[in-house]
C-alpha cells in the first residue's frame, strides 16, 4: 500500500488515479482472458491450431496493453494531445497503405503486416481521432476565430472516406457518433443539430443504396432470409445458458459459432455463465461511461471534457452495437466487445483510449488550484475574476 504522506512519481499517481475506473477496465481484461479459455479451443480445433492456439495470443497482449494503460495514465493533458496527434497521423498513414499493400479478410482490407504482427489500423484511430476532435472543438470553443470546428469536421470526413474504402462501414458509424457527441456537448445549435441529424440519414441512405455488403447485411436483419447462420446460433447461445448457465466449459452451440471468441464472445459468456453474468458485463461498461461523463461534468478545462465524453461514448457505444448484433436487435457487424474479445489491435487501442480517460481523469493540484481561484467566495459560477 502507498502511503499518503510518501512522495513521487507513484505515490502521486497513486492517489491521484480515479482507482475505480481502473479497476473497472482490469476488471473487463481479467473476464476477457477468462472467457478466451471457454470461447476459443473450439475456433481453433476447428482451424487446425492447438486447442490453446488463441488463448495464448490472449495472454500474450495482455501485458503489453496493461503496460500501455498504465503508462498513459501518468500522462499530462499536454502529452496526451501531442500522442494522439502522433497515433492519428499514424493510424491515417497505416489506412492508406492498407488499401494498398493490406490483407484481404471476407472482401474487406482492413490489416497491415507490420514487424511480422496483424495489425489494424482504425482501431488506433478512433482513441486518438475522440481526443484531437477534442482539442479541435476546445479550441474554437476558447478562440473564436480558430476554425476548430471545421478542422474537426474535415478530419472525420477525411477518416470516414478511408473507413468506407476498406470497407468498415460499422466504424464509420461509431466514429460519426463519437464526432457528433463531442461537437454536441461543444454547444452546436439547433440548426446544426437537425442538418447532422439529415445529413446521417442522406449517408445511411446512400450506403443502403451504394454499398452491396450494406444491403445485404441490412436486409438479412430486417427480412431474416439468406446467410443468418451466426446471429441466429449466438441468439441460440443465450437462450441456451439462461439465468445461470450451462457451467464452464459445458457450452454446446458455441462450438458451432465461427467467430465465438471475438465478435461472439457475449454470446458464450451468456451460454457458459448464464445472462446474471452478461448483466454484470454491461454494468461494468455502463459504469465506466457513468463515471467518466461523471468526470467530464464536473472538469472545467474544455479539451479535458470533451475527450472524456468522447473517449467513455465511444467504448459505451461499440459495447452496445457488440451486444445489440449478439441479441439479434441490429444488423450483423464485425465489431469486438471492448477488453473482453480476442485480438491485440482491439485490446492495445482500447487501453490507449484507457490510458487517456485515466490521465484526463486524474485530480491534479494545479487543477485544484485553478478550480478554487474560479470558485472564490463571493463570485458566481463562471464569472472570471477582475
Amino acid at each position: 500500500m502507498v502511503s499518503r504522506v510518501q512522495r513521487g512519481p507513484i505515490a502521486d499517481w497513486f492517489w491521484t488515479i480515479d482507482r475505480w475506473l481502473l479497476a473497472a477496465f482490469i476488471a473487463l481484461m481479467g473476464i476477457g482472458f477468462m472467457l478466451s479459455f471457454a470461447a476459443s479451443p473450439a475456433v481453433a480445433d476447428r482451424l487446425g491450431y492447438d486447442s490453446f492456439h488463441f488463448v495464448r495470443r490472449h495472454a500474450i497482449f495482455l501485458a503489453p496493453s496493461l503496460a500501455v494503460m498504465i503508462g498513459l495514465s501518468f500522462c499530462s493533458p499536454r502529452m496526451i494531445r501531442r500522442l494522439a496527434v502522433i497515433i492519428l497521423i499514424g493510424s491515417l498513414m497505416a489506412m492508406v497503405a492498407t488499401l494498398f499493400v493490406g490483407t484481404a479478410n471476407n472482401g474487406s482490407r482492413r490489416w497491415i503486416v507490420l514487424a511480422g504482427f496483424s495489425v489494424q489500423p482504425s482501431e488506433f484511430l478512433k482513441p486518438a481521432f475522440a481526443v484531437v476532435c477534442a482539442w479541435l472543438f476546445a479550441e474554437h470553443h476558447r478562440y473564436p476565430e480558430i476554425p476548430g470546428n471545421l478542422f474537426a469536421g474535415l478530419l472525420f470526413i477525411i477518416s470516414a472516406v478511408l473507413l468506407i474504402a476498406q470497407p468498415d462501414f460499422g466504424q464509420t458509424v461509431l466514429l460519426g457518433i463519437v464526432w457528433g457527441g463531442i461537437f454536441f456537448m461543444a454547444g452546436m445549435s439547433w440548426i446544426w443539430i437537425a442538418g447532422l441529424g439529415g445529413a446521417g440519414v442522406a449517408g445511411f441512405l446512400a450506403a443502403y443504396t451504394w454499398l452491396p455488403h450494406v444491403t445485404s447485411r441490412i436486409d438479412r436483419f430486417l427480412t431474416g432470409e439468406g446467410d443468418n447462420l451466426q446471429v441466429e446460433l449466438a441468439a441460440k447461445a443465450i437462450q441456451h445458458g439462461g439465468l445461470f448457465g450451462l457451467g464452464p466449459g459445458e457450452g454446446i452451440v458455441k462450438r458451432r459459432l465461427p467467430d465465438s471468441h471475438t465478435d461472439f464472445v457475449f454470446s458464450v459468456a451468456a451460454e457458459e455463465f448464464g445472462i446474471l453474468f452478461c448483466m454484470f458485463i454491461v454494468a461494468i461498461f455502463a459504469f465506466i461511461v457513468l463515471r467518466g461523463l461523471t468526470h467530464a461534468y464536473r472538469e472545467r478545462d474544455d479539451f479535458a471534457r470533451f475527450a472524456v465524453a468522447g473517449l467513455v461514448l465511444q467504448i459505451g457505444m461499440q459495447s452496445i452495437i457488440n451486444i445489440g448484433v449478439a441479441l439479434q436487435l441490429m444488423p450483423a457487424k464485425g465489431m469486438t466487445l471492448p477488453l473482453i474479445s480476442a485480438g491485440g489491435s482491439s485490446m492495445i487501442a482500447t487501453c490507449v483510449g484507457a490510458g487517456f480517460i485515466l490521465a484526463l481523469t486524474r485530480h491534479r493540484p494545479e487543477k485544484r488550484a485553478r478550480q478554487d481561484h474560479f470558485f472564490q467566495p463571493g463570485r458566481s459560477r463562471g464569472v472570471p475574476a477582475e
